[in-house]
């Protein structure tokens, strides 16, 4: 980094990770100025970490909680002035993060497939999904080279890949322990067998948006030049502020243009991105074999009578428990809200309405606030 940039990043460590949220343009569009993300307008920075476990309006998508850079993705697709809708892959999506903040941004009509290969983190991946209220997003729990085995193809991927870690230092304390230069070593080679796999998979003319969340050359500026090597990719430039304070290259002689998010410097954790574009340019026709492994959830469809909660019952909905809804509630299955705005199903059998919440999805700590969290202004 440099003495005077290190200098600046160790001093961040004296100081709380910021706290961000990222409003669902579809549900909220609401707004508070002065504590914006300089660059997505859907991004503010709250003053402190407030419990989200207990707002209704978390669990119901009308924010994702989102580290700043991370929110990086919808500037980079609002720069690149795509007007056509495209077929786009999220490779390592979960916990959806990056998914979600496309989803915001991407042309009408647009598809996305957000991918996760663990099942347990393709579960939570879902789970966001749906609350994100996404009807033009599959789930998908298949390992890269899946997605080339089926011969799927993309106009966009997303390679948000395994990495060292080295931007949470700040976060999760936790990932220092775990840091090693074996692993390092392991993350780079694990990154490129990803991206040959993303690569057949993606568009003549498609384009590549490739991130870590660590700082080291290897994983980062040298993986760029691989491509750009390997596949004779071009590298896009992404307009920036220089009041963002976003880094370039660390690399000696590589010049390319790289984003890096460093604390200390950045409002931000620790973020690497590159936008590349795969040559010759051309249409294929989008498939999602058969083969690959979709994740659904079991919740009822269809359209439901709403019957909006206050916040204490809404909690109790979200931890699970039977609730008693008012006597001309009609039989059946009922949709619940807060505050106008979807929680999920019950089915309603008169004296009781028993809970269809998802139990992974359910408020598991038996602490509740005694008044209200509210974290977005909602009249």
């Amino acid at each position: 980094m440099g003495e005077a940039r290190f200098s600046s990043y160790l001093e961040a460590f004296n100081e709380e990770a910021p706290v961000s949220i990222r409003l669902n343009p579809k549900l909220y569009p609401g707004a508070w100025p002065q504590y914006q993300v300089s660059w997505c307008p859907e991004g503010f920075y709250l003053e402190g970490r407030p419990q989200f476990t207990f707002d209704p309006l978390f669990h119901a998508g009308c924010y994702y909680v989102q580290e700043a850079a991370s929110m990086f993705v919808t500037h980079i697709l609002r720069e690149l002035s795509i007007l056509s809708p495209l077929n786009v892959l999220d490779m390592c999506a979960a916990p959806g993060g990056k998914s979600t903040a496309m989803l915001s941004v991407l042309p009408e009509g647009s598809m996305l497939v957000s991918n996760e290969p663990i099942p347990t983190r393709a579960q939570i991946l879902l789970e966001n999904i749906t609350k994100w209220g996404a009807k033009n997003c599959t789930v998908t729990n298949n390992y890269p080279r899946d997605f080339k085995k089926a011969k799927a193809k993309f106009d966009l991927i997303l390679c948000d890949v395994p990495c060292s870690g080295e931007g949470m230092f700040r976060k999760d304390p936790a990932t220092i322990s775990e840091w090693s230069l074996q692993n390092v070593e392991k993350c780079w080679r694990l990154q490129r067998e990803i991206v040959a796999d993303a690569w057949e998979c993606l568009n003549p003319g498609g384009i590549l948006i490739y991130s870590t969340c660590t700082f080291n050359t290897k994983e980062n500026e040298e993986n760029v030049r691989w491509i750009m090597d390997t596949y004779d990719a071009e590298v896009i430039d992404i307009p920036t502020d220089p009041s963002w304070h976003i880094t370039g290259s660390l690399l000696e002689g590589f010049d390319a243009p790289v984003y890096r998010f460093i604390p200390g410097i950045t409002r931000s954790e620790g973020l690497f991105v590159c936008v590349l574009r795969k040559s010759n340019h051309s249409s294929s026709l989008f498939t999602l074999n058969s083969k690959l492994k979709v994740l659904q959830t079991d919740l009822p469809q269809g359209d439901f009578p709403h019957v909006d909660l206050p916040y204490s019952e809404a909690l109790r909905y979200l931890r699970g428990e039977a609730l008693v809804l008012p006597a001309d509630t009609p039989r059946g299955i009922v949709t619940v809200t807060y505050k106008g705005f979807v929680l999920g199903p019950v089915k309603n059998i008169g004296n009781r309405a028993n809970n269809l919440y998802p139990k992974p999805w359910r408020i598991k700590t038996t602490h509740l606030p005694t008044e209200e969290v509210k974290i977005i202004d909602i009249q």
